[in-house]
Order: structure tokens, then sequence, then C-alpha cells
């Protein structure tokens, strides 16, 4: 059982800057993604970012290029997501998520692809002001 814990969200004014952490443990496979979701009040779910741990490649949704970061460190725990240039637009829980394979090919962590990720942070809140 795949566990997450997800933590540093806070009020920022905008144009700030926040770093989002989450601490996986209880993996089975080597083959992972891991990503970033935001649910703001009233919307539905987004898929920020994701990062394929075994070659670091990354994937962003377009209103957040340039502005956020998703990386690994060297032991590819934690997971991070560095957040600049923040605007009150990004004002959502930000959810850490995770999925791993049995096999898997290519390419398997883009956004587009739509990835059902099984496993859940419990959240944490970013509030951007203006």
């Amino acid at each position: 059982q795949v566990q997450l814990l997800d933590s540093g969200g806070g009020s920022v004014l905008a144009g700030g800057s926040l770093r989002l952490s989450c601490t996986a443990s209880g993996y089975s496979y080597s083959r992972r993604c891991m990503a970033w979701f935001r649910q703001a009040a009233g919307k539905e779910r987004e898929g920020v970012a994701t990062i394929n741990p075994s070659d670091g490649v990354t994937d962003y949704v377009d209103s957040v290029k340039g502005r956020f970061a998703i990386s690994l460190d060297n032991a590819k725990n934690p997971l991070y997501l560095q957040m600049n240039s923040l605007k009150p637009e990004d004002t959502a829980m930000y959810y850490c998520a995770a999925v791993e394979f049995s096999r898997a090919s290519g390419d398997y962590c883009a956004l587009n692809l739509r990835v059902d990720y099984s496993y859940w942070g419990q959240g944490t809140q970013v509030t951007v002001s203006s």
C-alpha cells in the first residue's frame, strides 16, 4: 500500500513562491509516475505536473509552464513542486499522486494520457492573495 504525505502549502502574496513536498512509501514496482494535482473551489481537479522517476522526464499544464518545477531528490523521495511567480489563480488544494506499473514503456506519465493515479496525499492548501 503506497502512502503519500504532502505538505508545504500556505498563504503567500502574488508573485511569491512556495515549495510543496510529498513523501512516499510502500512502492511495489519500479515503474512509476508521480504528479501534482490541484483543485480550486468550485472547479474540477486539474493535473499540474508529472514526473517519471525512471528518467526524470517532466510534463506541465500550460498555465504553470515556466513558473512551476516538479522534481525529486536523488533518492527519488521526496517529490517536490517548486512554485514561483504565484498567481491568485493558483489558489487551490494541491495533492501529490502516484501510480505504479508492473509493465510500462514509452512516455507513460505524460499529462495528456490522463493516467489514473492510484494513490493520493491528503492535500495541502495553497492560497495566493493579490
